[in-house]
């Protein structure tokens, strides 16, 4: 399944100079201590991290995307846009990740989008654990 945006997306999912640059020496500083906190780049043939909202949740699955061309910030961030294409992944691909159909309609912010996808669980891990429970209660019935 594909995960990514058929479309660029917006320039505001992607990082600042001056942002990238403050995850990379996080992630150094920990590294440092012998911690594996820090941001991560998800190639494209990867398998995602958990969807995890808060602190350094959205930062757990940066993506590479090359397909912006239009590098004029769109909010008010420090720095500039970034020119090696990483970006945070948008609701939809969050959405994406945890089962939910392209239909499903994200009405609130992204920030509200991103906890709630965040605090979700899988649809698909749903759907399967009750399959198994009703194949169990079928058995149980037959007995």
């Amino acid at each position: 399944m594909i995960f990514k945006e058929k479309e660029v997306p917006a320039t505001k999912y992607y990082l600042s100079t001056q942002y990238l640059s403050t995850l990379q020496n996080h992630k150094a500083r920990h590294k440092s201590k012998g911690n594996g906190f820090g941001y991560q780049i998800i190639n494209d043939d990867e398998i995602a991290n958990a969807v995890v909202c808060g602190g350094m949740g959205r930062e757990r699955n940066l993506v590479i995307d090359n397909r912006i061309t239009d590098f004029n910030p769109t909010t008010k961030i420090k720095g500039e846009v970034n020119r090696e294409g990483i970006r945070r992944m948008t609701p939809r691909e969050w959405a994406r990740l945890q089962g939910f159909p392209d239909e499903f309609i994200i009405p609130v912010s992204d920030a509200s989008a991103y906890k709630q996808f965040g605090n979700s669980v899988a649809v698909p891990a749903i759907q399967a654990t009750a399959a198994q429970i009703l194949k169990y209660l079928d058995l149980e019935n037959i007995c």
